[in-house]
């Protein structure tokens, strides 16, 4: 009992009794060891003799000073024994806290940049040490409070910058993420995207919602199952799951063994959204690979360009130099060819544009390849690339590609935003549509001119006449045909592009595919709810029973029926611009608790998922932090992945919860008791 819970009249009387018997110390007691980090340590018997003031609790395994349990008050949260040892006492902690926030500073910012931590060659000789002890020492060398915490003025084995330390407080500072995300989540229903891609190390991550698992293969047995483990490993609940987004590979959607089917196995009602921005550079690959020979072979042509005048640096120069001479606006922004890529988004719209906007300079790389060159191969590429350039049909699928490509290109760029919603998903594709359907019928004409006044401008050989005779290449000589040069372009060139990229954008953006999407459009304020249909809503509860029973469904007819007429008259509501600002005023102005049957359908509308722009921006961020010099990350990747990607909540934990988080996780020489106070969220508590 500690001395002070005495009563003042007898509490002289029992510190002479405790002086007068003098301090308890078990000499043949065995004393247990414990363990502190990868070390079993124990009592030493031999501290009796040098410290006679020294007693130890057989029941407690505890280490006391008797005059500091006699005379000095009881400190709230310090370990029993925290004086013994040493006359500084609780300074011993001040200057463990000072050290390891210091540490942890240092950890979180290299965090929040996405910066290695270790360096090629630590030792003491070494020139750089690597971004962790470097800026750690760079700290101390401008913070006097730290530098008197850290090397010399701290025990060999008490430097806290080992790499143990430093991969155990990553973790915990994504553990801290985690928990926060988790929390947030609680009971709530959610989607999920799922997608893999391959490191700088060539080995498969996958992303799933909002952190990173290593597989040692894809298949669609492997993704499920470290998705269970996610949510096994998080406590979160399949049965809320309600929507699932991925980006189209046969091992995520597979009709009978795909991710998405096991997942419906377990749980028949997340819905699943293919990934728009997925979907629309189907349409374009597709179109610029597969479906027309013409189309296919353009982009083979350009691959060769941006090979041939990419193949070596002094090509690259030349190239920038003859672009540079030949624009007359100069900008500082330096161009160049970039290859269009299957998975790019956006990436053959932009080849085209620098194709047509650097043609002169590189006509001159490439008719300098074929002059200079020492290589006959090379130089008969060169004249091959040259004759085809100069000619007319190239030019025209150039402008036709381009007129396609920016429209669809508007759309792409959009579904990659990250606040994307299905509503304005929905408005967009229907406006593509709508464009390349104006494009087929109004547009041939002003095409063809702008071609005819670019071949003009380049003297580019071109037909004198658009109702002259040609003979359609691409077919044996005896089934060659004589058509016009009119018909031959806007037929069986712009007509057939576009209604074979219409017919895809149908196909992939269909009605049937989309029919809850559809449906949840119908809850979209804009316009004064001009979009409002409550049978198109009442289907919604069909297809989740699980959140809706029959009883539910019935009450929502005629909630239904109150909740528009309460909208159309309130002028709170009538500026409204997107679902999720409806959600927020539902709940500002309490109608949530009104209509719960109507908030439980926008609930379900901002979860499901039109894109995976969100996961593939993971894969972005993953080749920031693994890069060729930092390929070993293994399980440190994915705390660094977390903090780095959510880097506003991580900029919301304090110091403190991260170091109590610590304390609790794993055995310190030092326990650090918890501040009356909480420290700077995100920045250091010894100061700057």
């Amino acid at each position: 009992m500690p001395i002070e819970k005495y009563d003042a009249n007898i509490k002289g009387k029992v510190r002479r009794s405790y002086v007068a018997k003098g301090p308890c110390q078990p000499r043949t007691h065995n004393f247990p060891k414990k363990k502190y980090g990868n070390q079993y340590r124990c009592f030493n018997l031999s501290w009796f003799d040098s410290f006679p003031w020294l007693e130890y609790s057989v029941e407690k395994d505890s280490a006391f000073c008797l005059w500091c349990y006699l005379f000095k008050p009881t400190t709230y949260g310090l370990q029993s024994g925290r004086d013994v040892f040493s006359k500084l006492g609780s300074e011993m902690e001040v200057v463990y806290r000072v050290r390891l926030t210091a540490v942890l500073d240092i950890v979180r910012f290299l965090l929040r940049q996405g910066l290695a931590f270790r360096g090629h060659d630590e030792s003491s000789s070494s020139k750089n040490k690597g971004n962790f002890l470097e800026l750690l020492y760079w700290y101390g060398a401008r913070v006097d409070k730290i530098a008197k915490t850290l090397k010399a003025h701290a025990l060999g084995n008490n430097q806290m910058a080992a790499p143990k330390i430093q991969k155990d407080l990553v973790h915990f500072c994504a553990e801290k993420v985690r928990s926060f995300i988790i929390e947030d989540i609680g009971d709530r229903i959610f989607s999920l995207m799922v997608d893999e891609a391959r490191d700088i190390s060539m080995k498969e991550q996958m992303a799933i919602v909002l952190r990173y698992e290593h597989v040692t293969d894809t298949s669609s047995h492997t993704l499920k199952e470290a998705t269970n483990n996610l949510f096994a490993k998080f406590g979160l609940s399949l049965s809320r799951l309600r929507g699932q987004g991925y980006d189209g590979a046969s091992n995520m959607r597979e009709e009978f063994n795909g991710l998405k089917s096991l997942i419906l196995k377990d749980n028949p009602y997340p819905r699943y959204v293919h990934c728009f921005a997925h979907q629309l550079q189907l349409v374009v690959v597709g179109l610029a690979k597969k479906k027309m020979s013409i189309i296919n072979d353009f982009f083979s042509y350009v691959i060769k360009i941006i090979n041939l005048v990419g193949a070596s640096c002094k090509r690259k120069d030349a190239l920038r130099q003859s672009q540079h001479e030949n624009t007359v606006t100069r900008c500082n922004q330096e161009t160049s060819l970039a290859r269009p890529g299957d998975t790019r988004w956006g990436s053959h719209y932009y080849t085209i544009l620098h194709l047509q906007m650097m043609r002169p300079a590189l006509m001159d790389v490439v008719g300098n390849v074929h002059d200079d060159g020492t290589n006959p191969d090379q130089q008969g590429v060169a004249l091959g690339l040259i004759d085809r350039m100069e000619r007319f049909e190239f030019v025209f699928i150039l402008f036709l590609m381009k007129k396609v490509l920016g429209i669809t290109n508007g759309l792409s760029q959009a579904l990659q935003e990250k606040n994307q919603n299905i509503v304005n998903a929905l408005d967009m594709v229907e406006g593509v549509k709508f464009k390349l359907q104006s494009l087929r019928d109004d547009g041939c004409d002003e095409l063809l001119a702008n071609v005819s006044k670019f071949c003009v401008e380049n003297d580019i050989e071109m037909p004198n006449n658009m109702e002259e005779r040609l003979l359609v290449c691409g077919r044996p000589r005896g089934e060659k045909q004589a058509t016009t040069y009119l018909h031959y372009y806007r037929v069986e060139v712009f007509y057939s592009v576009l209604d074979m990229i219409m017919q895809d954008m149908n196909s992939h953006f269909s009605e049937s595919t989309i029919e809850l999407l559809s449906c949840i459009s119908c809850l979209d304020p804009k316009q004064s709810f001009s979009r409002f249909d409550a049978v198109k809503l009442v289907r919604i509860v069909e297809l989740y029973p699980e959140d809706f029973s029959e009883l539910d469904r019935m009450a929502l007819v005629d909630q239904l029926e109150m909740y528009i007429y309460d909208m159309g008259k309130n002028v709170d509501f009538s500026s409204l611009r997107s679902i999720g600002e409806l959600a927020i005023k539902l709940v500002e102005t309490e109608k949530h608790l009104r209509y719960p049957l109507v908030y439980r359908l926008i609930e379900l509308a901002l979860v499901l998922p039109v894109s995976t722009a969100s996961v593939e921006r993971v894969f972005s961020a993953m080749n920031i932090i693994m890069t060729d010099l930092c390929n070993k990350m293994e399980d440190f990747l994915t705390d660094s992945l977390v903090c780095y990607i959510e880097k506003d909540i991580f900029n919301e934990i304090d110091n403190e919860d991260i170091l109590q988080y610590s304390q609790n996780m794993r055995t310190s020489r030092i326990q650090l008791a918890p501040l009356d106070h909480s420290s700077n969220k995100s920045g250091s508590s010894v100061g700057m």
